[in-house]
């Protein structure tokens, strides 16, 4: 390894270190407050987060591999418009803000508990066990970042980033439960934030770059002499309605997503929800822009790089070219913390989804039992840990797993969460004929036909359940079937 690629090693691995010791520190002092911790308290972090936290949590949890990495490799294919990914993740956040109290007051602490209140046992089981398999997925596309960064950087084989990264995550997840990952989290979005944000600029005024001015004539430059439709400075190439379909994606995902909504129960407060969920919303749309600039460094200074295409490696050649060692590692460090932060959160969704929906009230017969619990959960994650890495060590296009884990997650689900807040008539049977609807037609959209025009699967699934939750309501109401009973929220 060269010396660069060293440093950044000794920093990752330091970085990894902190983030298990922040868990032992938050687990030891829970432990020293009270002698008996909840399963809820560990799992739900005692529902006392605030804005602040709770916006760290959100934007953490949902800033991976795609959000990093990816972006810097789309840059080629489209231009700088390729930040329109978070960008479109920032405006859904916002867009769930408004119904984000609802998860709050629910009374509820996974989207199978939220589903089943109004449609009963067979939705509430269907509802568990797709999202399940879908956070299965979604840890392991999520390791597979984690590795390949660790593997291209320091020359670590993949099999062996990919083990160590799996051990890390589950350990510190385990150890503190949700207390202990918002608090790395906060650390997450610093190195994230803060510290790619310092490095773009030190990149970016390197002597081989020479400014933002020179690397915009130089991107204008490459773009002109490469031809086929390059354009690297183009916010707009994506095109609309790619931009419009990212924001549904997320505005769907978001609210069925057990990672998030695990955050938004947790708040203090709705409002509290409310107010993290602008915050994350605004801070993703901002940050968009790093790894797009990282990007555009790469294809437009190092020469040749263009012409080899899109890149997965754009982000991390650019960074180990165009910024001190240190810097590099911290870079690099920032990515493993992105990813890192979502396969706990990830982790942790999966176990509280497993005791509260499956567990306690069909293996143990709805009797709560703490201590059982906390077992439970524990061994839950390091099941998830498992299977991610098995995930990681067999599939390598890491968009294609965590679109699939989106289309299974959101596609049945959503139109039934949405009606069931909002839609005084509709019936149990149509709930549960909508989620397996959505959720089938997804599945047929991406395994069968392959995701014909590019489409993602959640839109069809998506039409699809809407459409039969309402029919379905309508005849049955035809029939004299009485709506389901409505959610009963909390007054705060």
């Amino acid at each position: 390894m060269s010396s660069t690629q060293t440093t950044a090693l000794v920093i990752i691995l330091l970085y990894m270190a902190a983030t298990v010791a922040i868990g032992l520190i938050v687990s030891r002092r829970k432990q020293s407050k009270a002698s008996q911790q909840s399963n809820d308290d560990f799992l739900m972090a005692s529902k006392s987060l605030g804005p602040v936290v709770l916006a760290a949590t959100l934007f953490a949890a949902n800033t991976g591999g795609a959000s990093t990495t990816g972006i810097a490799t789309n840059v080629y294919t489209y231009g700088l418009s390729a930040c329109w990914y978070v960008i479109a993740a920032g405006i859904g956040f916002v867009l769930v803000s408004f119904i984000a109290p609802y998860f709050r007051k629910a009374q509820a602490n996974t989207v199978p508990e939220i589903i089943s209140k109004r449609y009963g046992k067979a939705s509430h089981i269907f509802t568990a066990f797709t999202s399940i398999a879908a956070l299965f997925m979604a840890t392991g596309a999520q390791i597979i970042a984690t590795a390949s960064i660790i593997n291209v950087v320091t020359g670590l084989s993949f099999q062996t980033a990919a083990i160590v990264t799996t051990v890390v995550v589950i350990i510190y997840t385990m150890v503190g439960g949700f207390k202990s990952v918002t608090a790395a989290n906060m650390m997450h979005v610093i190195f994230i934030t803060v510290g790619m944000t310092i490095a773009m600029f030190i990149m970016v005024n390197n002597s081989a770059v020479g400014g933002f001015g020179a690397l915009f004539e130089k991107a204008k430059a490459v773009s002109a002499e490469n031809g086929n439709g390059l354009d690297l400075l183009s916010m707009t190439k994506i095109g609309l309605p790619t931009i419009i379909g990212y924001v549904a994606m997320y505005f769907m995902t978001f609210p069925t997503g057990q990672e998030i909504v695990q955050t938004y129960c947790s708040a203090k407060t709705g409002k509290a929800a409310m107010t993290g969920s602008i915050i994350a919303g605004v801070l993703s749309a901002v940050y968009a822009i790093v790894p797009a600039v990282i990007g555009l460094l790469a294809y437009t200074c190092i020469d040749g790089f263009a012409a080899g295409g899109a890149q997965k490696n754009a982000l991390a050649e650019a960074t180990i070219r165009f910024s001190p060692s240190i810097v590099a590692g911290l870079v690099l460090a920032a990515i493993v913390a992105a990813t890192m932060s979502s396969a706990s959160g990830n982790m942790i969704g999966t176990a509280t989804m497993f005791t509260n929906d499956i567990f306690t009230p069909y293996i143990n017969k709805g009797k709560k039992d703490d201590q059982k619990e906390m077992w439970i959960s524990r061994v839950t994650m390091v099941v998830v840990g498992a299977v991610g890495l098995t995930v990681a060590l067999t599939a390598s296009n890491i968009i294609s797993v965590m679109m699939g884990a989106f289309a299974l997650r959101s596609a049945g689900p959503f139109a039934a969460f949405i009606c069931g807040i909002f839609y005084k008539n509709v019936t149990q049977r149509a709930g549960f004929i909508s989620i397996v609807t959505g959720t089938v037609v997804a599945a047929v959209w991406i395994y069968v036909l392959h995701t014909p025009l590019g489409l993602s699967a959640m839109v069809p699934g998506g039409i699809a359940a809407f459409i039969a939750i309402f029919l379905f309501s309508y005849l049955d109401r035809k029939m004299g079937v009485a709506p389901a009973p409505a959610i009963k929220f909390d007054e705060e």
